[in-house]
């Protein structure tokens, strides 16, 4: 039986629930956490540390409100000692090596955090993991088998991965598959899934070699944005769409319902556009702050098209991408001009999960 479409995250569940996310310190790892602190969660954090100075993290003080360790997902031993403190009914996995470019020049690194790290915390909580009831393990849209064409990927695509980063990506869905399959099955214990979503953007990402950081570091330096390839077309959606999603699947998870797969969360096809219509727009809503130009280095190569059929997490668990893109490009703004005149970026940030995530 299909959930009617527009489900509602229940804050009832969430209170007091207890709850591991790993990479907690990330972009995606803080806006989650916000949001689960806004919802009355008893949070645990695991991370090796913010992955940029500044950070979401630090400016919106999402420490605060959690309990948290420094620990590298690398490390099977302390990621099950976190995991025996924490006594987590749900597990968030989150932590990751998420840069393409970065996976060129570590490709060991990228593998050993995004397979060897998802084995560790699935390792966990089969072993020491008698109170979890829902894992999701957050993985890529760039885990599919990008041949080229236009065709949005749906969840029973091919896998694989034309870089370490996209394989390490698949090799995690692989991964997760198998401890479902093998460890996770049941029907006792945590039910476990994956959920895939890309080109997150919102406030606070100044992460390596992505558009929306390069772009929030032209504009505060006063420096010229290096365009690497503006044809290309991406899913791009607010940070929120697919946090709301992973919430909601954690909760069907955990009540029982038969959603133990992998699952798409991507924007609908009018929010699938190139690099340049989103520069372009960024720079209107910056009042002409931004000023980019093609970067003529040799650069790698990217794939020309990306984008996701959702329709499955639309049907079958009632999800919805709430914030439209244009809406996601103006709070990005917003957030980064509040960031600039010293407010308070917590309560501003607590403020826009309210506006755009219901």
């Amino acid at each position: 039986m299909k959930i009617p479409a527009a489900v509602e995250i229940d804050r009832q569940f969430w209170a007091q629930r207890r709850v591991l996310i790993t990479g907690h310190t990330g972009f995606k790892g803080a806006w989650l956490s916000l949001w689960l602190q806004s919802l009355g969660a008893e949070l645990f954090g695991i991370s090796a540390g913010p992955p940029s100075e500044p950070s979401l993290y630090a400016l919106a003080r999402v420490g605060e409100r959690m309990r948290e360790l420094t620990v590298d997902v690398r490390d099977a031993a302390a990621v099950r000692e976190a995991l025996r403190q924490a006594r987590p009914e749900v597990v968030l996995h989150l932590a990751a090596q998420p840069m393409v470019r970065r996976s060129l020049r570590e490709p060991a690194l990228t593998y050993e955090v995004n397979v060897l790290g998802t084995v560790n915390v699935l390792e966990a909580v089969r072993s020491d993991g008698e109170d979890v009831a829902a894992v999701v393990v957050v993985t890529s849209d760039k885990c599919y088998e990008n041949l080229g064409g236009s065709r949005p990927f749906v969840e029973g695509d091919p896998l694989g991965g034309a870089d370490p980063y996209s394989s390490s990506k698949a090799c995690a869905e692989l991964v997760t598959a198998a401890y479902r399959s093998s460890f996770f099955a049941s029907g006792s214990g945590a039910r476990v899934a994956t959920a895939r979503a890309g080109n997150v953007i919102g406030g606070g990402d100044w992460g390596e070699d992505r558009l929306l950081g390069d772009v929030i570091r032209a504009v505060e330096r006063s420096e010229p944005l290096r365009v690497r390839n503006p044809q290309a077309v991406r899913p791009w959606q607010h940070v929120l769409n697919p946090l709301g999603g992973y919430l909601l699947l954690a909760e069907l998870l955990a009540g029982g319902r038969d959603v133990a797969r992998a699952w798409n969360f991507g924007p609908p096809s009018q929010d699938v556009r190139s690099v340049g219509w989103v520069v372009q727009r960024l720079d209107a809503l910056w009042r002409g702050e931004l000023e980019s130009q093609l970067d003529e280095r040799e650069n790698p190569p990217e794939a020309g098209y990306l984008s996701l059929d959702s329709s499955a997490a639309e049907q079958s668990l009632g999800w919805t991408a709430r914030c439209e893109l244009e809406q996601a490009l103006a709070s990005i703004v917003q957030w980064h001009e509040a960031a600039r005149a010293g407010e308070d970026m917590r309560a501003v940030s607590l403020a826009q999960i309210a506006q755009l995530a219901v």
